[in-house]
């Protein structure tokens, strides 16, 4: 990211380039597929986090990725001026080496889970209530260009809870948070960008990450097979 400490309201102090943004998107999207097998049924959202994130740093490692640092939950500093008992603790970061050094600039992560159907309406509004939120209200990435959100969607199909998610949005941050379509991934569900504005007036945009994390199905035994 770009440091640019004297930068008005209004301007980024931390950005990233295109090249790692795709990067961002295709170790997350990367992460999930392959810690997709590993989930089980009822699974919650911290100990899912920790299998995506231990599935990134071995693909980083696996790609030879040596200027790329991925970290788990971290408690941040950042915090509102109206209430300075405020303290985030993001679910994944990663540092680009010319990152180093500076504890506030970091690329975040924030994962929630989310599902079509009225039976994940809880979820999906705490994807907006707990998750998003958190970037604009001065817990996380101040004064960063850049959020990223991973859903982790637990009931298809993916459509519906882009649409639920959007109309969520725009319910609590007006027409201008609508999510518009970005990036594409073949091991995401989809991909959207959405513009807001954090607590001191400065823009961000959170990039919407949304993967499948149906628990996958169980080999089942062909019961011919004599070596059972």
């Amino acid at each position: 990211m770009q440091l640019t400490p004297d930068a008005p309201v209004g301007v980024p102090s931390f950005s990233l380039e295109d090249d790692e943004i795709d990067t961002v998107v295709d170790l997350i999207c990367r992460g999930a597929n392959e810690a997709r097998p590993h989930l089980t049924p009822g699974l919650l959202e911290v100990p899912m986090t920790v299998i995506v994130r231990k599935a990134m740093k071995r693909i980083k490692r696996q790609l030879g990725l040596t200027n790329l640092e991925v970290a788990g939950e971290v408690e941040l500093d950042e915090m509102t001026t109206a209430d300075q008992e405020i303290a985030g603790r993001i679910d994944i970061t990663l540092k680009f080496l010319r990152q180093f050094g500076d504890e506030e600039d970091y690329v975040g992560v924030e994962c929630k889970r989310v599902g079509a159907g009225s039976a994940y309406s809880q979820l999906n509004t705490r994807y907006v209530t707990q998750g998003v939120v958190r970037f604009t209200n001065g817990q996380y990435a101040v004064g960063h260009a850049w959020g990223f959100m991973l859903g982790y969607a637990l009931c298809l199909p993916g459509e519906d809870i882009v649409e639920v998610v959007d109309k969520r949005l725009q319910g609590t941050y007006g027409p201008s948070a609508a999510l518009a379509v970005a990036a594409s991934h073949h091991q995401a569900i989809a991909i959207r960008d959405g513009k807001l504005k954090q607590y001191n007036g400065a823009p961000i945009n959170v990039r919407h990450i949304l993967v499948d994390m149906v628990p996958a199905a169980p080999a089942v035994q062909d019961p011919e097979d004599s070596s059972a």
